[in-house]
């Protein structure tokens, strides 16, 4: 939708507010992470917004603006990539000890 995206010298995003505010969270966080990582519960209560803001609006005649949208896409994407990068490392780790029990 046309009103759901940024526009820039008057040409629309290719992404919506709340996808571009994703990319954007994802982006920060893997520049970021080795900086500041977050706890797994931290991660998942980051993305709520998102999930509540996004049934609210589908569910009601609420209609969310593309600063929310933004704001929320962006913890969304943030809590996203610090959930894979944790669980990335974790499997690492774990397979690492494993095969190091194995010789």
């Amino acid at each position: 939708m046309e009103s759901r995206s940024f526009h820039y010298k008057g040409k629309k995003f290719p992404l919506c507010a709340r996808c571009f505010g994703e990319l954007t969270g994802i982006i920060f966080g893997i520049i970021i992470y080795a900086f500041f990582s977050i706890n797994t519960l931290l991660g998942i209560i980051i993305m709520l917004p998102m999930v509540i803001d996004g049934l609210m609006q589908a569910l009601t005649k609420y209609e969310s603006n593309n600063f929310k949208r933004f704001v929320t896409g962006f913890l969304f994407g943030y809590g996203l990539i610090s959930l894979f990068i944790d669980s990335s490392l974790w499997v690492m780790i774990k397979g690492y000890t494993l095969g190091n029990s194995l010789k």
